[in-house]
C-alpha cells in the first residue's frame, strides 16, 4: 500500500512541474481538484488509520483499513461532484441541494482528519472551532454575530471560490509544489555533503567551527525547504553529530540546527517560498520581498554565529586543527554546481521578470541536468550512472508526499479563511488588540506577536503565515504600517514558533537525532534565536532596514551602527560568555543597554550605545589584565 502512496505523489510532483512549466496549461478546477485529491490519497495509504490505531490485533487493523478505503472512495465522489458544481461558481449563482450539502460536509471533514494525521490535533480543532463559531454565534461582546446556517458554513468551506479550494490553494498548487520538488531534486543530488563541506571549510579556524557550518549548510537549504522540520530532519543527521563531537552538549547542537533551519524560511532568495505567496497576496513585484528580507535575515544569522561563537568561549571549545579541515579541491568546486547553479537560475529567471513557478520549473531542470552532467564528468559516477533514474523517481515520490502535507494543511487554512470571511471575526479579533494596546502600537505589536506565535504552533512555515495573516494582519495594518512590513511582521513569529516551547516542532524534530530532551533543546534553541523576536520589531520602527520601504540614509547607517552591536550584546548577555564567563549582572546589564540603543528616541539610542560600548571596552580590559597577571605570575 506504502508503494501506492508513493507513486501518487510522484505523479503529484511531475503534474506539480509540468504546470509550472511551459506547456499547455491545466486548467484551474482539474489542478486544485487534482492537488487536493491527490493529497488526500498520499496522506490516507502513508499515515492510515490501522497504523495509528490498529497496535497488534488483525482484525482491528482490517477494519481501519476498510474504513479508510471507504473514506478514499467517498472523497473521490466528493471531487467529482465539486467538479459539476465548479462550473456554476464562476456564475455566481449555486442551488445546493440537501445530498449535495451532505458531500460537501463529507469533503470538509476529511480535510480537517486529513491534517491530523499530518500535524497533530492543533490545526483541526482551530477548524472545528471556527465552524461551530459560524453557526452558533450569539455570544456575549464583539464576537457575537447573528449564526449563519448549516448550508452557509458548508457552501462557504467547501463551495466557494474562498474555502478549501479558495485562492491560497489556487497559489501554493500553481507556484509552491513546484519548489517542494525542487528542494526534493537537490537534495537528491548530492548538494547536502558538498554544501556542508564547503561551510566547514569556510568557517572551520573560528571557535565552535562545526556548528557555525551547520548554521550556514542549514540556512542554504532551509531557504528551499517549506518545513523547518523537514529542513532538520535532512541536514540535521549530519550537522548534528559533527556539532556533538566538538565538545557542544547534546540539546545546544539539536537547538543550533533548528534555529539555523527556522531561519532558512525568512532568507532570500526562495524563503520557502513564502515569498511568493507573499507577493501574490500583497500585490509587490518578488524582488522586493526578497531585498527586503535580506538584512533582518543577516542579522538573524550574525546572532546564531555570536552565540554558537560564546557557547564555545564558554565550553572552552577551540577551533578545528588544521590537519582536520578538509581541503576543497577542483572536483569538490564542481560538486558545488550541483547547488550553484539552480540557485543562479533560480534568481536569474526572476530578475528576468518571469514568473516563479518558471524559476521553480527552470531550477529544476537546472538540478537535474547540472547532476547528470557532473555524474558522467566524474569518473567514479560514471559507473553508477544508470542509478540517477531511480534517485529521481525516489525524489519525486518524497517531494510529493511533502507537498501532499502542505496541500491538506492549506486546503483547512481555507476553511478557516471562510468562516473569518463570513461571520468578520478577524475585524472583531482586531478591535479587541486595539482596546487591549490602548494606543500604543509598541502594545499592539507586542499581543500580535504572541498571537502569532501561538497560531502559528505545530504548523509548517507556509500555513502558519497563511493562518496568522490571516487573524492579526488587518491588525498591524489598521496601525498606518506598509503592508511589506505587516506580512514580515507575521512571518518571522509565525517561523519563530517552531522553536518556541511547548510546541516547539523544529526543536522537537532535532531533539532523537541529538539525543536531547526536547523541552530542554527547545530552550536553548529560544537562547540562540532570541534576537530573532527583536528583528520584526525593527522593521516596524526602522522600515530603512528593509532596503525598500521609507528608505532614510541617516536612519539606516544609524540604525545598521547600532544593531551588530546590540546583537552581539543580546547574544552574549543569553549564553552568559564574552571573552570570559559573564556574571548574572554583566548578563542583565548587557540585554538591557542593547534594548535601550534600540528604541526609537535618540537620546536613549545613544546612551544605549555608549553604556554599550562601555560594558564591552570594561570586559575586554579586564580579561586581557587577567592574562597579563597570568602570565606575569606563571
Amino acid at each position: 500500500m506504502r508503494q501506492i502512496g508513493l507513486w501518487v505523489g510522484f505523479v503529484l510532483a511531475a503534474a506539480a512541474i509540468y504546470g509550472a512549466g511551459p506547456f499547455p496549461f491545466i486548467e484551474q478546477g482539474i489542478r486544485l481538484g487534482g492537488a487536493i485529491g491527490s493529497a488526500v490519497i498520499i496522506t490516507l495509504v502513508l499515515k492510515p488509520l490501522a497504523k495509528e490505531f490498529g497496535g497488534d490485533s488483525h482484525n482491528k487493523r482490517l477494519l481501519l483499513w476498510i474504513i479508510d478505503v471507504a473514506i478514499l472512495i467517498g472523497f473521490l465522489f466528493t471531487l467529482f461532484n465539486f467538479a459539476e458544481v465548479y462550473e456554476s461558481l464562476w456564475d455566481g449563482v449555486v442551488i445546493l441541494e440537501a445530498s449535495t450539502l451532505a458531500i460537501g460536509f463529507f469533503g470538509t471533514v476529511v480535510i480537517i482528519d486529513m491534517v491530523r494525521r499530518n500535524f497533530g490535533i492543533i490545526l483541526p480543532i482551530i477548524c472545528i472551532i471556527m465552524l461551530i463559531y459560524a453557526q452558533f454565534g450569539d455570544l456575549p461582546g464583539i464576537f457575537g454575530h447573528r449564526g449563519f446556517t448549516f448550508e452557509e458554513v458548508v457552501e462557504v468551506s467547501w463551495f466557494s471560490f474562498g474555502g478549501v479550494f479558495g485562492r491560497p490553494t489556487d497559489i501554493v498548487s500553481s507556484i509552491v509544489l513546484v519548489f517542494i520538488v525542487f528542494g526534493a531534486i537537490l537534495e537528491a543530488t548530492g548538494a547536502t555533503a558538498i554544501l556542508l563541506k564547503m561551510a566547514t571549510v569556510a568557517t572551520a579556524r573560528i571557535r565552535g567551527g562545526t556548528a557555525h557550518s551547520a548554521i550556514v549548510a542549514s540556512a542554504m537549504f532551509g531557504t528551499i525547504s517549506g518545513s523547518p522540520v523537514a529542513n532538520v530532519v535532512g541536514t540535521g543527521v549530519f550537522t548534528i553529530p559533527m556539532i556533538k563531537r566538538q565538545g557542544f552538549t547534546n540539546a545546544f547542537a539539536g537547538a543550533v540546527e533548528a534555529a539555523a533551519s527556522s531561519g532558512g524560511q525568512f532568507t532570500p532568495p526562495i524563503m520557502a517560498a513564502v515569498a511568493f505567496i507573499m507577493a501574490e497576496l500583497i500585490g509587490v513585484p518578488y524582488i522586493q520581498i526578497a531585498i527586503a528580507a535580506a538584512i533582518p535575515a543577516f542579522f538573524y544569522y550574525f546572532s546564531l554565529f555570536a552565540s554558537v561563537y560564546a557557547e564555545a568561549v564558554r565550553l572552552g571549545i577551540e577551533p578545528l586543527p588544521e590537519d582536520q579541515i578538509p581541503i576543497l579541491t577542483k572536483d569538490d568546486w564542481v560538486e558545488a554546481m550541483r547547488f550553484i547553479v539552480p540557485l543562479v537560475i533560480v534568481v536569474s529567471v526572476l530578475f528576468a521578470g518571469r514568473s516563479a513557478a518558471m524559476a521553480g520549473f527552470s531550477a529544476i531542470v537546472a538540478a537535474i541536468v547540472t547532476g547528470v552532467g557532473i555524474d558522467i564528468i566524474s569518473a567514479e559516477k560514471r559507473q553508477h550512472i544508470s542509478d540517477y533514474a531511480k534517485q529521481l523517481i525516489d525524489a519525486l515520490q518524497k517531494g510529493g508526499a511533502q507537498c501532499a502535507q502542505i496541500m491538506v494543511a492549506v486546503g483547512s487554512i481555507g476553511i478557516v479563511i471562510a468562516v473569518v470571511s463570513l461571520t468578520g471575526v478577524a475585524g472583531n479579533f482586531g478591535t479587541l488588540v486595539a482596546e487591549l494596546a490602548e494606543g500604543s502600537l509598541f502594545a499592539a505589536l507586542a499581543v500580535t506577536a504572541l498571537a502569532c506565535l501561538v497560531l502559528g504552533m505545530g504548523l509548517p512555515t507556509l500555513p502558519a503565515y497563511l493562518f496568522i495573516v490571516l487573524f492579526v494582519g488587518p491588525v498591524i495594518g489598521e496601525l498606518g504600517i506598509e503592508p511589506l512590513l505587516v506580512h514580515m511582521f507575521v512571518l518571522y513569529f509565525g517561523v519563530l514558533s517552531n522553536v518556541t516551547p511547548p510546541v516547539a516542532i523544529a526543536a522537537y524534530a532535532a531533539a532523537p537525532i541529538a539525543d536531547s530532551n526536547p523541552m530542554t533543546t527547545g530552550v536553548n534553541a529560544i537562547k540562540i534565536a532570541v534576537v530573532g523576536f527583536i528583528i520584526p520589531f525593527i522593521l516596524i520602527y526602522y522600515p530603512s532596514i528593509s532596503l525598500v520601504l521609507h528608505f532614510d540614509w541617516t536612519q539606516f547607517i544609524w540604525i545598521m551602527v547600532r544593531m551588530p552591536i546590540a546583537v552581539w550584546l543580546i547574544a552574549t548577555a543569553f549564553i552568559g560568555c564574552d571573552q570570559v564567563p559573564l556574571s548574572f549582572v554583566e548578563r542583565v546589564l548587557r540585554a538591557i543597554f542593547a534594548i535601550v540603543m534600540l528604541i526609537v528616541d535618540p537620546t536613549m539610542q545613544i546612551a544605549g550605545l555608549g553604556l554599550g560600548l562601555g560594558i564591552i571596552f570594561i570586559h575586554r580590559v579586564k580579561v586581557r589584565r587577567k592574562q597579563a597577571a597570568s602570565q606575569a605570575s606563571g
